[in-house]
């Protein structure tokens, strides 16, 4: 097994590991966000918290495909390395104060069932939910900013097919839209725009992950051929390498 494919293993593992995370909390913390008397009722404070640490599970794993992936991507472009790695981190940095205020919800509940007047600490409960949808808004959707920096190195590197990229790159401007839009006012989460907006990230994300877990980047790549003969490794002889510096060249 290469580098690129341990990397690409690694790094297609952290891709699922996001879904696994943000499908679990989004299943298990609904409670705690739709019912706006949340803390005044039974609540389920365990399903909430079980709903952060699946959150938690997303963080780490987002900001992991970062690095993994950090050192290839610098091979094909330092400037969208960094760039990728720097909005994963604050996406999960985000989405981490979202986790935040969960929490805090949740102990707001549980001082309310010992206090004669709890419909005073609502107020509260629903800032921080709102401070929870706002933080997945800003945080969850800098997947069109991580399209755009991992979506355009791999496409120019040709480490996977130029067809998984360009799914994401396609749908960046879309999605930075809706998230505009819902800044502004003018749209909001459930739209039929949010769905058109957010469903080539939800491909994309899970496509690649799948390929890099299962397939691996493009061994024949101009970039992986070079990092092989800098490493006096074996190289595509013959008509096998005029192809592949034919590729090269159109690239």
């Amino acid at each position: 097994m290469t580098s690129y494919r341990k990397t690409a293993l690694v790094g297609g593992i952290l891709y699922l590991v996001t879904f696994i995370g943000s499908i679990g909390a989004a299943a298990l913390v609904g409670p705690a966000v739709t019912d706006p008397n949340y803390i005044t009722g039974p609540g389920a404070d365990q399903q909430v918290a079980l709903g952060a640490i699946f959150e938690l599970v997303n963080v780490f794993g987002l900001i992991g495909c970062g690095v993994a992936l950090f050192s290839v991507i610098k091979k094909a472009h330092e400037g969208l390395a960094i760039g990728y790695l720097s909005t994963r981190l604050f996406e999960g940095a985000t989405i981490t104060v979202g986790v935040l205020s969960l929490l805090a919800v949740t102990s707001l509940h549980q001082q309310a069932a010992t206090t004669a007047d709890a419909a005073s600490l609502q107020p509260a409960a629903r800032a921080l939910i709102d401070i929870r949808t706002w933080a997945m808004v800003i945080g969850g959707n800098m997947a069109a900013f991580n399209a755009l920096m991992l979506g355009t190195a791999l496409y120019r590197a040709r480490l996977v097919p130029r067809a998984i990229p360009a799914l994401g790159l396609a749908g960046a401007p879309i999605l930075i839209t809706w998230v505009i839009g819902m800044i502004l006012g003018l749209t909001g989460p459930g739209t039929p725009f949010h769905v058109i907006a957010v469903m080539p990230f939800f491909v994309w994300e899970l496509v690649l992950g799948i390929w890099l877990t299962f397939k691996g980047f493009n061994e024949n790549a101009p970039m992986a051929i070079a990092e092989r003969t800098s490493r006096g490794e074996h190289e595509p002889s013959g008509e096998a390498a005029v192809a592949l510096a034919a590729k090269a060249g159109a690239a």
